[in-house]
């Protein structure tokens, strides 16, 4: 598949900022990121999903129709050079039930970046569009809305403005759990989201990827439970590597690292752990589409194209 980088983002750049998933329960931090925002000289659009207080379940920003619509608008109408997501929690299933690819023009790529629950949202931009997205900090989240020097933020905005400034990553806090290199384009995410797109037509299989696991709040026999799917479903077929992210309240640390070699180690694929990708870190911005070189023993992805264009 052919991908298609984003543009990179300028200053007076309108972009959209949108809830496709659960509500901003938080309006102040809402508020705060949207200044982070116009400090960088973007200019923030709030779409009516990311103010509805849950309108219709109190999980739910709006209506699943409601959330579709305006992600079809923000990914369609020029007006918007980036699609920002304000916030994770739950939901991105169903706007994605509703949304109609047919009416996205795949040659006009823009920038979307969330995590979390977002991720559902990131893999379907490869598998429907072949959009280069990513998997970075949310507007009403921590990193993002404690204001324009956090460092979640600054890595963001240097990718975003400043794209041929960034070659890789490079993760202080490494380990090595299985040793070795490997290339691939960049997939993953929040490993629940891989798991719960499972069988839909959405779902991109990591057949020579390197993929990002990263989870949150999942009891060990419920992480265990996801990887196994994962496994068993043949998603992990032909992968070439593995990053690991950040497992927070998961379980105890060791008891964690020894679930995830033993359910992953034995695939035979270099594996890094320990990345600051994901929950409750300093957050780097992880690419989504991008082609890639893991190095588990450098603790390093290095990427072997420019994230956006410009």
């Amino acid at each position: 598949m052919k991908m298609h980088r984003p543009p990179a983002l300028k200053p007076g750049d309108t972009v959209a900022v949108i809830c496709g998933s659960s509500p901003v329960h938080t309006p102040e931090r809402l508020a705060s990121g949207l200044r982070a925002l116009e400090h960088v000289g973007l200019r923030p659009e709030v779409f009516a999903t990311a103010t509805d207080p849950g309108s219709v379940y109190d999980y739910l920003a709006g209506t699943d129709e409601q959330r579709a619509a305006e992600l079809t608008r923000a990914l369609t109408d020029p007006k918007y050079a980036a699609v920002f997501l304000a916030r994770g929690g739950y939901g991105i299933q169903r706007t994605l039930e509703k949304l109609d690819w047919n009416a996205i023009d795949p040659s006009r790529p823009k920038v979307v970046v969330g995590y979390s629950d977002a991720t559902a949202l990131l893999e379907a931009l490869v598998v429907k569009l072949g959009w280069v997205s990513l998997f970075g900090p949310m507007v009403a989240c921590s990193g993002f809305y404690e204001g324009p020097d956090e460092y979640d933020f600054k890595e963001l905005m240097r990718l975003l403005f400043n794209p041929a400034e960034v070659k890789g990553l490079a993760f202080p806090g490494f380990r090595t759990l299985v040793s070795g290199q490997a290339e691939g384009i960049t997939l993953g995410g929040t490993a629940t989201l891989i798991a719960a797109s499972l069988g839909t037509d959405t779902s991109h299989p990591a057949d020579g990827a390197i993929v990002l696991f990263e989870d949150v709040d999942e009891l060990p026999f419920r992480l265990d439970r996801v990887l196994t799917q994962i496994r068993r479903s043949g998603y992990l077929d032909g992968v070439a590597g593995i990053i690991l992210g950040t497992f927070t309240e998961c379980g105890e640390p060791e008891q964690v690292d020894a679930l995830l070699a033993e359910r992953l180690g034995d695939l035979g694929v270099p594996i890094l752990a320990g990345a600051n990708l994901g929950h409750n870190t300093a957050m780097q911005t992880y690419p989504v589409g991008v082609r890639a070189s893991l190095d588990a023993d450098l603790g390093t992805l290095t990427y072997l194209m420019p994230v956006l264009e410009g």
